[in-house]
């Protein structure tokens, strides 16, 4: 069984949640977002909290209600926090840049042509420096996402390490072939 599904979620003050059939809105910091869950999970409102519960007390059911509890809880952080990735262009003649007016991520990566990469509006991208990316958002899924499909442009290779990486990520780098 799920024990996941039995914490109790606390809502802060200034979020509301509203329960419409089988889908959860849930409001604040001008921010709407909303989950379809299955039919199998019963959702109880009490004053500040949730509490996700299966129909039927099976192994499946409480999987499902503890995914269901999970991803409310993190619509909830989202909300209130965000959430956020970094990334980190290691190699020469790696960098950069931003247009906030179309919301394009330019990334030069040695190639003989620049990446253009079109981001949702959503999701808020910085650039540190030249060489540290730093993406933000609500939704968690959205922000790893994204982080991932700029990370997949030029992935970190193992011998010199030179690549798109996301920060504090450790890399192992192998030893370079000899002749004996």
């Amino acid at each position: 069984m799920s024990r996941i599904a039995k914490k109790l979620i606390v809502v802060p003050e200034g979020i509301n949640v509203l329960l419409n059939n089988n889908t959860i809105i849930i409001n604040g910091n001008n921010i709407t977002n909303s989950y379809v869950f299955s039919s199998k999970i019963v959702i109880k409102i009490n004053k500040n909290k949730l509490l996700v519960n299966p129909l039927i007390n099976d192994k499946k059911s409480w999987a499902i209600a503890g995914t269901t509890r999970s991803i409310i809880n993190n619509i909830i952080i989202g909300i209130t926090i965000g959430f956020s990735k970094t990334l980190q262009l290691v190699g020469i003649g790696y960098r950069v840049q931003i247009d906030y007016k179309k919301n394009i991520l330019t990334l030069f990566l040695g190639f003989s042509h620049v990446i253009n990469y079109q981001f949702p509006k959503s999701i808020m991208i910085k650039c540190i420096n030249n060489t540290d990316i730093v993406i933000t958002g609500y939704d968690k899924q959205l922000v790893g996402q994204i982080a991932a499909n700029i990370r997949s442009y030029r992935t970190v290779e193992p011998y010199k390490g030179k690549g798109i990486r996301y920060l504090n990520e450790i890399i192992k780098i192998k030893e370079i072939k000899k002749n004996k």
